[in-house]
C-alpha cells in the first residue's frame, strides 16, 4: 500500500453526512453473523448507475451525484468483519477522521466504520472525502436502500459534475482493492488515481477571478448558468441576465477590448490625453528594432503589440545584439507579428485595478525570485517554493507555479549563478523580468498607499481606452508620490484583469474588487431573478401551465412556458416535444426575452436530473394519484408524493405553495413549504375534507380559492381570512364546458390561485380564464372539441387512470347534453351534476383509446374497466413508443379490463376491438360515428389526429383536405 493521503488544502471544520444504511423506518439490517453467505468477503462491489442531479432533488436541496450501488457478497460483509479494512481505509484517508456521520460528533465515521457499516455507505464518505481532497468543499451525503437485496441509492454532494463521478468511481474501486489487497484485479494505485482527480478538479473549477465574481454573487442571492467549460458565465435570469467571461462583462466594450489589445495604439491615446507614457514604435523586422531602438535610446523594451500575461516582453536591453535577440523572443508570442520597441521606465511595477470608472485595487508585482539559504541550489530553492499549495498550473490557484526556462536561465546567469548553484545565504535570485503572477511573481496590496494623482491618472486611463474593468500597469520608482514628479509612466492598458492578485494578495490586506463589478452588471435594489411558477402534479400540469401563462400574457409579461407540448416564449412555440424536464427550464432561464417562467415539472425529470433552477417563486400541485408507480424506484403514492414535494421545499419564505386540498397527500405538502400556502378545492358543502380544510386554513387568515354554490351558477370565489371576494362563474370558463370538465375546473382554480400568488389582480384572473379555451391552436391535446360533419370530436391526452377516471365523467356529462348546434353545448342546467344526475344519453360515445406501456398491467386493466362505463364502443390503440412492451401486450390488458366491467355487469361498452395504429383507429372510428355521436380519441400524436379529423370534416363537406398550419412547425426538443 501506498503513502497516505495528503491533507486537503482547504479544511473545513467537519465533514457533516447524513450517512446510514437503510431507509428511515426499515427493521436494522441482520449481522454478518445472523446470515448465511460467502465464507469470506470479495470485491463484488459494482456501480450499476450513475445519474447527476444538478438542482433540488428527491433526495437533496443541493445538487448531488446518485449511484445505485450493488454489494454482491458484501452485503454479508459489513466493515467490522473485514479483516484489517478499518485501519487500512484510514491509514489512507487520515481525513475521515474530520466525519461526524450520523452520530455528529468528529470522528463519528470511523466509530461507524469499527462498529460496522456497509459498503455503499462507506464508498458515499470516500468519495465526500476524495472531492475535499481535490479542492471542492462538500459535505452532505447519505445511503439509502433500493429496496432490492443488496442494492443501495448512494447519495453525495458535488461541485463539479465530473469531479463527482470520478470520485464515487474511485472510492469503489478504493473498496474494492481494501477488501481484496492481494487480488491484482483490483488493485489501484490510489495515490496516482488522487493525482488524477485533483488535475481534473483544478482543470474543471472556474479560475480565481471567475469564482471571486460568482462568490460575490452568491452572496446577493444572483443565481447563475455556466454556459460553457470555461469561464463563460450567465449571471440572472431572462431579461436581467448579465454574462461575464472571466473579468470581461457584458458592459464591456468591445471597441475598448480591440483598443487595449493595440499596445502602439494605446499608448498614443494616453499620450494625446497627456498622461505620462515610454516613447514606443512598433516594428515588424529584426532591423525595424534595432534602428527604433538606437533612435530611442538605451535602455529598452521589446514586447508583442498583442500580447498579454507578460508573454514575449524583454526587459532592460542595454544594446543592439540584445535587442535582435530579444526580437525573436517576442515574436514567438506575437499573434499577428507586429512588436513594440519603446524606451525602458525603471522602478517598481504596479498593478491599478479600474472598475466602472473608479480604483478598486492597486498591488505592486514582484518578479518570481528566491532567496538562497546557503544550503539548497536555485533549482532546488524553486522545487521548495512551488511546494505552496497557494501556487498552481495557469491561472487555476493564486499563485502560479515558477517554472526554470531558458529566459530564466539567462537571467540567473546575468546573475553570476546557474540552476545547480549554490548562493550565498540571503542572495535574493530573480527568475523572471516581469511581475505577471503568471510568470510566477508575487504580490503585495498597496492600495491605500497611492497618491491621489496616481490614481486620477489610472482611472482616467480607463476611460480613455474605454473599459469597464482594465488593468492599468504603472512602472514607478514609488505610487505614494507623483509619477509626474517621481518618473515613471503607464506600460500597458489591459482588459480583462485578473483579480487575484487582488483577492489574494501575498502580502497585506485582501481587496473585494469584485464587489464593484456586481455592482455595475446589478445595482443596488435591481432584481436579478425572474418570478418562477412551477406546476406538478399527476393530472392537469399542462392545462393549468397554459391557462396561468395565458392570464400573464395578457398582464403584458413575456413568458417563457415548458410544459409536455413544448416550450413555448412570450407565445411562440420554439420547441415541441417533452419539454417539462430541467434542460427546458435552463433554456427559458436563458432567454433575454423573458421576464416570468412558468414550468410543467414532471415527476421524470425530478428523478433523472432535479429541478433546472434553485427555487421557484409559486408551487402548484395539482393532486397526486397513482400513476408511473412501480418506475424508477417510486413504488407508492407516499413516494410519489415526495417526489411532487420537491416543488413545494423549493419556495422560499418569500414564496407561495398552491396546494390541493381536496388531496389529502398534497394538503400535507404545506408543511414543508418555507413560504405562505395557498389551497384551492372543488368541495362545496361541510364535511368534506376539502371544505374543512380551507375553512380552517382561511380562519386563521390565509387565503384559499374555492367554489360557492349560487342561484346563478357554480362560482369561484377568493377566500381571505373573514373576506370572500367572487372571481368567476364556471360556466364562463370556456375550458370548463360550460361547468361540464370538472377537471379543467380544478385547473382553472389551481391557476387563479398561482397567478394571484403571482401578483396577478382578480380582473386580470378573470379576462385570462375568460378567454382560455381548450382550442387546438391554444391547448393541444387537451379535451380540443371538433366539430366534424355533426360528430362532435374530443382529442385528448388521457395517458392514465385518473385522467381515464375524470374523462369518463366528463363523458356522462357531454353525452346528457342537448346539442344546439354541433359540436356546441348548450347552457349548463341548474347544479353541476355532481351526484349523478346527469339525465338520459343522447347519441353514442365512441372511445379511441390507449394507456402507455411503462404502467402496470393492473393499472391497464383498471383503466379499460373505467373507460367502459362510459364509452358506447372501444377502440384501443398503442403508443409509438411501447416503452418495453411487446406490441400489443398493453393493448390486450385494456380489452381484458373492458371484458372485467362487462362480466361484472358494469360496462356500458358492447363493442371493443384493437386497432393499434392510432390513426388507422382514428380513421376507423370516424367512419363508423353518425352525427350526433361523441367520439373521444385519447391521442398520443395530437397534431396528426387533428389532421386527420380535419381532413375527414373537409371530405365531409366536399372541400379540400386540411392544410397543415405554419404554429404546428417547430423544432423537436
Amino acid at each position: 500500500m501506498a503513502q497516505a493521503a495528503p491533507k486537503p488544502r482547504a479544511r473545513k471544520a467537519a465533514t457533516v453526512t447524513a450517512g446510514a444504511d437503510a431507509p428511515a423506518g426499515a427493521p436494522p439490517k441482520r449481522r454478518a453473523s445472523d446470515r448465511t453467505g460467502s465464507a469470506r468477503p470479495e470485491p463484488t462491489l459494482k456501480i450499476i448507475e450513475t445519474r447527476i442531479l444538478r438542482g433540488p432533488n428527491y433526495w437533496a436541496r443541493e445538487p448531488v451525484v446518485r449511484m445505485v450501488v450493488d454489494l454482491g457478497v458484501l452485503e454479508d460483509f459489513p466493515s467490522d468483519k473485514v479483516p484489517g479494512f478499518t485501519d487500512a481505509l484510514v491509514g489512507l484517508l487520515p481525513s475521515l477522521e474530520d466525519h461526524a456521520c450520523s452520530l455528529g460528533r468528529r470522528g463519528g465515521f470511523i466509530t461507524r466504520l469499527r462498529d460496522g457499516t456497509w459498503m455503499g455507505h462507506i464508498s458515499e464518505h470516500i468519495a465526500l472525502e476524495l472531492q475535499n481532497l481535490a479542492g471542492t468543499d462538500v459535505r452532505h451525503g447519505k445511503t439509502r436502500s433500493t429496496g432490492e437485496h443488496g442494492r443501495y441509492n448512494v447519495i453525495y454532494e458535488y461541485r463539479e459534475e465530473n469531479v463527482g463521478i470520478e470520485a464515487g468511481k474511485i472510492a469503489v474501486a478504493l473498496v474494492n482493492h481494501l477488501v481484496a489487497p492481494n487480488d491484482p484485479s483490483v488493485a489501484i494505485d490510489f495515490m496516482a488515481q488522487l493525482e488524477r482527480l485533483i488535475l481534473l478538479a483544478e482543470r474543471q473549477a472556474f479560475g480565481p477571478s471567475t469564482q471571486a465574481i460568482l462568490d460575490e454573487a452568491a452572496s446577493r442571492d444572483i443565481p447563475y448558468i455556466r454556459l460553457d467549460r470555461h469561464s463563460l458565465v450567465q449571471l440572472g435570469q431572462g431579461v436581467h441576465q448579465q454574462r461575464i467571461r472571466a473579468t470581461m462583462t457584458s458592459q464591456t466594450s468591445a471597441i475598448g477590448v480591440d483598443v487595449a489589445s493595440d499596445k502602439s495604439l494605446t499608448n498614443r491615446l494616453l499620450d494625446s490625453a497627456g498622461l505620462p507614457v515610454p516613447r514606443s514604435a512598433v516594428v515588424r523586422t529584426e532591423d525595424e528594432a534595432a534602428a527604433a531602438a538606437t533612435r530611442m535610446g538605451f535602455p529598452c523594451v521589446v514586447k508583442p503589440l498583442d500580447g498579454n500575461h507578460g508573454r514575449g516582453v524583454n526587459l532592460d536591453l542595454q544594446s543592439d545584439e540584445a535587442v535582435r535577440k530579444a526580437f525573436h523572443a517576442a515574436l514567438a508570442e506575437s499573434r499577428a507579428g507586429d512588436l513594440v520597441v519603446e524606451s525602458y521606465v525603471a522602478g517598481n511595477d504596479y498593478r491599478c485595478l479600474v472598475i466602472g470608472g473608479k480604483v478598486a485595487a492597486i498591488a505592486e508585482r514582484v518578479p518570481a525570485s528566491v532567496v538562497a539559504d546557503g544550503e539548497h541550489t536555485v533549482r532546488e530553492l524553486v522545487d521548495i517554493a512551488n511546494q505552496d499549495p497557494r501556487r498552481g498550473i495557469g491561472h487555476e490557484k493564486v499563485l502560479t507555479r515558477i517554472k526554470l526556462d531558458e529566459a530564466a536561465e539567462e537571467l540567473v546567469r546575468a546573475q553570476g549563478f546557474g540552476f545547480d548553484d549554490r548562493p550565498p545565504e540571503g542572495t535574493r535570485v530573480k527568475l523572471a523580468l516581469t511581475g505577471n503572477m503568471s510568470t510566477g511573481g508575487t504580490s503585495i496590496d498597496r492600495t491605500f498607499e497611492a497618491h491621489p494623482d496616481n490614481v486620477e491618472i489610472a482611472e482616467t486611463a480607463a476611460q480613455i481606452v474605454g473599459l469597464d474593468v482594465a488593468g492599468i500597469d504603472f512602472i514607478c520608482p514609488d505610487i505614494a508620490t507623483p509619477v509626474r514628479e517621481t518618473g515613471g509612466a503607464i506600460v500597458e492598458v489591459n482588459a480583462a484583469p485578473g483579480f487575484r492578485m487582488h483577492t489574494h494578495p501575498t502580502e497585506g490586506e485582501p481587496q473585494y474588487v469584485a464587489r464593484p463589478v456586481i455592482d455595475g452588471l446589478f445595482p443596488p435594489g435591481s432584481p436579478s431573478r425572474i418570478p418562477i411558477i412551477a406546476v406538478t402534479g399527476t393530472n392537469g400540469k399542462t392545462t393549468t401551465v397554459r391557462m396561468i401563462a395565458h392570464i400573464l400574457k395578457l398582464m403584458g409579461r413575456r413568458v417563457g412556458m415548458t410544459s409536455t407540448d413544448g416550450i413555448v416564449i412570450d407565445g411562440r412555440l420554439t420547441k415541441k416535444g417533452d419539454m417539462s424536464g430541467p434542460k427546458s427550464a435552463q433554456m427559458v432561464l436563458q432567454n433575454p426575452k423573458v421576464d416570468t417562467a412558468v414550468f410543467e415539472v414532471a415527476r421524470g425529470g425530478i428523478l433523472r436530473e432535479g429541478l433546472g433552477y434553485d427555487r421557484n417563486d409559486v408551487a402548484v400541485v395539482t393532486n397526486v394519484t397513482g400513476d408511473h408507480l412501480g418506475i424508477g424506484g417510486i413504488d407508492s403514492l407516499g413516494q410519489l408524493a415526495n417526489v411532487k414535494a420537491v416543488v413545494v421545499e423549493s419556495v422560499p419564505r418569500s414564496g407561495t405553495a398552491v396546494l390541493n386540498a381536496d388531496d389529502s397527500h398534497v394538503y400535507r405538502m404545506g408543511r414543508h413549504a418555507a413560504g405562505r400556502v395557498v389551497l384551492f378545492s372543488m368541495s362545496t358543502e361541510k364535511g368534506e375534507d376539502g371544505y374543512d380544510r380551507v375553512d380552517g386554513h382561511t380562519s386563521r387568515g390565509n387565503a384559499a380559492f374555492a367554489l360557492e354554490r349560487t342561484p346563478e351558477g357554480e362560482l369561484i370565489v377568493l377566500k381571505h381570512g373573514p373576506r370572500k371576494m367572487p372571481v368567476l362563474y364556471t360556466h364562463l370558463v370556456p375550458a370548463t364546458f360550460g361547468g361540464k370538465a370538472r377537471m379543467n375546473v380544478a385547473n382553472a382554480l389551481a391557476a387563479a390561485a398561482a397567478a394571484w400568488a403571482a401578483g396577478a389582480h382578480l380582473h386580470d384572473i378573470r379576462q385570462g380564464l375568460r378567454t382560455f379555451s381548450t382550442s387546438f391552436f391554444q391547448a393541444p391535446g387537451r379535451l380540443n372539441l371538433l366539430d366534424v360533419g355533426g360528430i362532435r370530436v374530443v382529442i385528448d391526452y388521457c395517458h392514465n387512470v385518473d385522467g381515464m377516471r375524470q374523462l369518463a365523467d366528463f363523458v356522462e356529462r357531454m353525452m346528457a347534453e342537448p346539442v344546439s348546434k354541433a359540436g356546441r353545448v348548450a347552457a349548463v342546467p341548474s347544479g353541476d351534476g355532481r351526484n349523478g344526475d346527469t339525465g338520459p344519453r343522447r347519441g353514442r360515445a365512441i372511445g379511441v383509446i390507449g394507456i402507455p406501456g411503462d404502467r402496470r398491467d393492473d393499472d391497464q386493466r383498471e383503466y379499460g374497466a373505467i373507460a367502459a362505463t362510459a364509452f358506447d364502443e372501444i377502440i384501443v390503440r398503442e403508443d409509438k413508443n411501447l416503452r418495453g412492451r411487446p406490441a400489443g401486450q398493453a393493448a390486450t390488458n385494456v380489452i381484458e379490463g373492458v371484458r372485467d366491467a362487462r362480466s361484472r355487469g358494469a360496462a356500458r361498452t358492447t363493442k371493443a376491438e384493437r386497432i393499434l395504429e392510432e390513426t388507422a383507429a382514428v380513421k376507423m372510428a370516424l367512419r363508423r360515428a353518425a352525427p350526433g355521436d361523441l367520439l373521444v380519441c385519447c391521442v398520443d400524436d395530437a397534431i396528426g389526429v387533428y389532421r386527420a379529423a380535419m381532413a375527414a370534416a373537409g371530405s365531409s363537406r366536399g372541400a379540400t383536405a386540411f392544410a397543415d398550419p405554419g404554429e404546428l412547425e417547430a423544432p423537436e426538443g
